[in-house]
């Protein structure tokens, strides 16, 4: 108290640096931490029901997968030991060797019949010869189906005294008229008093003929051909 009676004002000292005291925690409502635990439990479980019946069915996937392989083998090893049995192949069921060409053909031999009288050659038919697509006809060929051909000719004669010819032709509805020459080789032998002796004449070529064209070899002095020797003489055809 002061002099005189006068009573002084109280006087408090405040720290503005004092920590506060902590705030009380909230209340949490009731019941709802176990509703959350139950579902999580829930779905922990479900996810382990899941991995578990996934992993029964990959078993059971594996297990058909490797039941079939082993029925397939042992099918694959039945099969081949049935094969390994040799069978009798009866001689009736043998398949036939020969080999039918892809595109028309023929090749003909001179034969034992003698050349008509216009000079043109006959060939031989005994042996049946190589004859695929075509057509022969008194010493023709006929060609049954258009396109280019390749023609070739080969004759085996005797050099006497004289000109010997040895030529290809056709003939064509087309053009209703004489022979058309395709390949024509001339040979002259003149006189000597050597012995006689004998030579051969090779023609070929590629020729475009049409459906129904004739094809035929045609010789001069006909005498002079040694048709005895066939292999000597041919005549042949092919598409290309």
């Amino acid at each position: 108290m002061a002099e005189g009676g006068v009573p002084y004002p109280s006087v408090f000292m405040v720290d503005s640096h004092a920590a506060y005291p902590p705030l009380p925690p909230k209340p949490r409502p009731p019941g709802r931490g176990g509703v959350t635990q139950s579902l999580l439990f829930l779905l922990v479980g479900l996810a382990l029901c899941g991995l578990a019946i996934e992993a029964c069915f990959i078993y059971h996937l594996y297990s058909t997968q490797g039941s079939m392989q082993a029925e397939s083998g042992s099918a694959a090893m039945s099969i081949q030991d049935q094969e390994a049995i040799p069978k009798e192949v009866p001689p009736t069921s043998r398949p036939n060797p020969v080999v039918l060409p892809s595109k028309p053909v023929a090749h003909l031999t001179a034969g034992p019949q003698a050349p008509h009288g216009d000079g043109v050659l006959v060939w031989d038919m005994q042996p049946q010869p190589l004859l695929h697509e075509m057509e022969y006809k008194d010493g023709k060929l006929v060609i049954q189906k258009e396109g280019y051909y390749y023609v070739y000719s080969k004759v085996f004669f005797s050099e006497v005294n004289g000109a010997f010819t040895h030529s290809v032709c056709k003939t064509t509805p087309r053009y209703l008229g004489k022979d058309i020459e395709l390949l024509k080789s001339m040979r002259y032998h003149p006189k000597s008093g050597k012995m006689m002796s004998t030579s051969n004449s090779y023609l070929g070529g590629v020729f475009h003929f049409f459906d129904d064209d004739s094809i035929f070899v045609k010789v001069k002095n006909v005498t002079q051909v040694r048709i005895h020797c066939s292999t000597e003489n041919v005549f042949g055809i092919y598409m290309i």
